[in-house]
């Protein structure tokens, strides 16, 4: 019995250290790689279709529609789509907004379908049959770009084989709370080592969803939008560069977002993220290594991105193992090494992965990169059940639904409410009990070096299942007075009617 429990262990580590080098390898990818210079402006500047798929977004709607309505790009050569499949009040709000703005001179249409199939995929999907511009802007609701955020993009298109460029997310709400903050740090990682290495160095790599300009080309030639995964841009990402096109991330153009303030909210994020990601790992692996003249980087960065959420199933058998593994003891020795050497490559170079990444920000960042990792350690190994199962259920194919992550604007009342997961945080906080019973256990035997480690596992389950517990919907669909009235003073943009 202990035997099995010690080489189980050791597996499961031996895989989280894998994963992790793989990022520490990331960050070593980018010493001493410079930026490349911007390309110079076109000549004449391509039309651009920008869309704004929303459902149900009465908090955010106007903030992003009013960005957009002031993007700075020759008139006659934007249009503006939003593919409004709301069933509340924002719809009468995404009208309001839309009739203004094509008052004041701008191209932009509000689009309603009969039905909402095919989710986000399908809307931007029907977007695209009303338009011919050959380069398509993309973002949620969440979003609100600057007016140059085109200005900056558009050139990196001038290459033909470009088929995609994404910007860089910045925070509105970074110091709102910790849990903000913990996501900070967590999706500078994303954007700052793992899109600019991947990008820097000819590797596959994902375009975000949003904050960014896909050629239609690259859309068209890859097979278009599909809705039978719930991460539709990772699915078209991977099918694009399959087929050819080269994808650029511009960490300089930066896109500002509202990161979710609420553990509700970012567990429905966080749950349809990985879902997706094994749905298309499951529909795209077999083809990254059957598909001709790849390169072979291509192929194990793409692999390792498919496979990166399987860390959540492998943190949550390391959590239920750990207690066993207390209570039984390794006696010392050779397995007892091996498990420090593996642990400390799985968690220190995710550590360093992470404080790397707040480097721009220079000493203040990185120390607040080293004070909040464990508190990020925490809350991904609370979120691993959900995670874990969620990515199981991903890689077995099962047909799901795609869930919004609800935001809650800046200076309204409306709060949307995220889908409950009552189950999973009774669940949480079982495994918290646990875990905390095997720190009493590893006092209790004089095994403190076990200690750390189950308080971090503890704490983070006990945690995330206490957060959700106390959640509370709000079925109001529409706060009166909470929409602000039309702004005079918003400068009008030209551009050709839709």
């Amino acid at each position: 019995m202990g035997t099995s429990v010690t080489i189980a262990y050791l597996v499961v580590l031996g895989a989280l250290a894998v994963l992790g080098l793989h990022r520490l390898h990331l960050v070593s990818l980018l010493i001493g790689r410079a930026e490349p210079p911007p390309p110079a402006p076109p000549e004449r500047w391509p039309p651009v279709l920008v869309q704004l798929p929303l459902f149900n977004e009465l908090n955010v709607a106007a903030r992003l529609i009013d960005a957009v309505a002031q993007l700075d790009y020759p008139a006659g050569r934007l249009e503006v789509q939003v593919l409004d499949d709301s069933t509340d009040a924002t719809r009468e709000l995404v009208a309001e907004r839309v009739a203004w703005h094509r008052r004041r001179g701008v191209a932009i249409e509000h689009v309603r379908r009969p039905d909402r199939s095919g989710y986000k995929a399908g809307a931007l999907a029907f977007g695209l049959e009303r338009s011919d511009a050959p380069l398509i802007a993309i973002f949620d609701a969440d979003f609100v770009p600057s007016p140059g955020f085109l200005r900056a993009t558009v050139p990196y298109l001038g290459d033909p084989t470009v088929g995609l460029v994404q910007a860089r997310w910045e925070h509105l709400n970074r110091d709102a709370n910790l849990l903000t903050r913990l996501q900070a740090i967590a999706l500078d990682a994303h954007f700052r080592v793992e899109q600019r290495a991947r990008s820097l160095t000819g590797r596959f790599f994902n375009f975000n969803g949003t904050a960014g300009v896909f050629r239609r080309e690259a859309i068209e030639t890859a097979g278009g939008w599909a809705s039978d995964t719930i991460t539709e841009d990772l699915d078209l990402s991977l099918r694009a560069q399959l087929c050819g096109w080269r994808f650029l991330y511009v960490d300089g153009v930066v896109a500002p977002a509202e990161l979710p303030a609420g553990l509700a909210a970012l567990r429905a994020q966080q749950r349809r993220w990985t879902r997706g990601a094994g749905q298309t790992a499951r529909k795209l692996l077999p083809a990254i290594w059957r598909t001709p003249d790849v390169p072979a980087r291509a192929r194990l960065e793409a692999t390792f991105q498919l496979l990166l959420n399987a860390a959540y199933p492998l943190l949550l058998l390391l959590a239920l193992l750990a207690v066993p593994l207390t209570a039984l003891g390794n006696g010392g020795g050779a397995p007892d090494r091996l498990q420090w050497l593996l642990s400390g490559l799985a968690s220190g170079s995710v550590a360093l992965f992470y404080v790397a990444a707040q480097s721009h920000r220079g000493a203040r960042g990185a120390l607040e990169a080293i004070a909040l990792v464990p508190a990020l350690f925490a809350l991904g190994l609370g979120l691993s059940l959900s995670n874990g199962l969620a990515y199981l259920a991903g890689l077995g194919g099962s047909p799901t639904p795609f869930v919004r992550t609800p935001k809650s604007g800046q200076g309204v009342a409306h709060r949307y409410a995220a889908a409950r997961a009552r189950a999973a945080a009774w669940a949480e906080l079982a495994i918290g009990v646990y875990v905390g019973a095997g720190v009493a256990l590893a006092l209790t035997l004089a095994r403190p070096a076990a200690v750390p480690f189950l308080v971090l596992v503890a704490t983070g389950f006990l945690a995330v299942g206490v957060a959700s517990l106390r959640t509370r919907r709000r079925s109001d669909p529409r706060c009166p007075g909470q929409v602000p009235a039309p702004r005079g003073e918003l400068a009008p943009l030209g551009g050709r009617k839709p």
